[in-house]
């Protein structure tokens, strides 16, 4: 009877220790305010995974306060840290490939986006992070548009002869490619250009728009709509092997809230743009719209150069590119 009480104690205890065992906080880090839909994504994640009860915590540090903005991918891939959202794009150093989800004209809408995001494309962009260690989680596209201080852009002609500011490297060699001047700068520094006369005109995300009160500097807004150019992938990454060392329920756990938030970044990416037509709108501003046929024009000079300089510089370029422009 003391030996059967005493092993049962015994597995007891060992049952409790392998609990405390698999218990798990992980690190999410990004670069932007807890205002931001990105840190709203990032939350939803954590709020979903702590409701589950699978003892697994995840911790998020915004405001670019544990890793430099462009600096989160390569401690990601090592598993120094363990989550972050990121626009893939800035990793293009270490793999050109993901250059092609910061691409004028890749993207129409957001439906679009979204058609993308379960194609056979992103199943290669996926296939060099595993290569990485590292995976989706929630998949998110960004749109964006343009602003002019004297007069509407909407097709390549109405950039030529003009200072421009682009979101990308890839949009810059597309606008030199319409006429444009190029002018480098961070979109926190569009405000004070425009006013000073050194920008004629700017691309940049519908958010960035309205925190940095273009709308104050301008004459005409495009936004992104039905159609538009700019669009951004920024996911919610995860390195591999962490996510294949937890145990199955927190994977179920991690999994379900993911596709919550991706559900929420969806919906909250089209009012976004939206909203930023109604500021620019109700500050005066004329709000001009890009059509089926403007779109088609600037993707045809994007062919020409961002297209090109983008399959000098990667090797399975066409194949990534033919399989981009297939989603329909």
């Amino acid at each position: 009877m003391k030996s059967t009480l005493i092993a049962a104690t015994a597995a007891i205890a060992l049952v409790a220790g392998s609990s405390v065992a698999s218990a798990k906080e992980l690190r999410l880090s990004h670069q932007w305010s807890t205002k931001d839909i990105r840190h709203k994504v990032a939350q939803i994640v954590a709020d979903e995974v702590a409701k589950a009860n699978v003892d697994l915590t995840i911790k998020i540090f915004p405001s670019k306060s544990l890793f430099k903005p462009k600096e989160q991918y390569k401690p990601l891939s090592r598993g120094q840290l363990d989550m972050t959202v990121f626009p893939l794009s800035y990793a293009g150093g270490q793999q050109p490939a993901y250059n092609l989800t910061l691409m004028p004209g890749m993207v129409k809408n957001h439906d679009h986006a979204a058609r993308l995001n379960k194609s056979k494309f992103m199943e290669m962009i996926e296939e060099k992070m595993a290569s990485d260690d590292v995976m989706v989680l929630v998949h998110g596209y960004l749109a964006g548009g343009f602003a002019g201080k004297d007069k509407c852009i909407t097709k390549p002609d109405d950039v030529k002869g003009l200072q421009t500011r682009a979101a990308g490297k890839a949009f810059e060699q597309m606008l030199a490619g319409a006429g444009a001047s190029i002018a480098s700068m961070a979109s926190s520094e569009i405000y004070n250009a425009m006013q000073t006369g050194v920008l004629n005109a700017a691309n940049t995300s519908s958010s960035s728009f309205v925190s940095y009160r273009i709308y104050e500097q301008v004459k005409c807004y495009t936004p992104a709509s039905d159609v538009a150019l700019w669009f951004m992938y920024q996911p919610l990454l995860m390195n591999k092997s962490t996510f294949d060392d937890l145990n199955d329920k927190q994977k179920a756990a991690l999994k379900a809230a993911s596709a919550k938030a991706e559900a929420y970044y969806l919906e909250e990416a089209k009012k976004q743009d939206a909203a930023s037509a109604k500021v620019f709108k109700d500050a005066g501003v004329e709000i001009a719209q890009m059509s089926a046929a403007d779109f088609e024009a600037w993707r045809a000079i994007a062919k020409k150069t961002s297209y090109k300089k983008f399959l000098e510089s990667v090797p399975d370029g066409q194949a990534l590119l033919d399989a981009a422009l297939a989603v329909e």
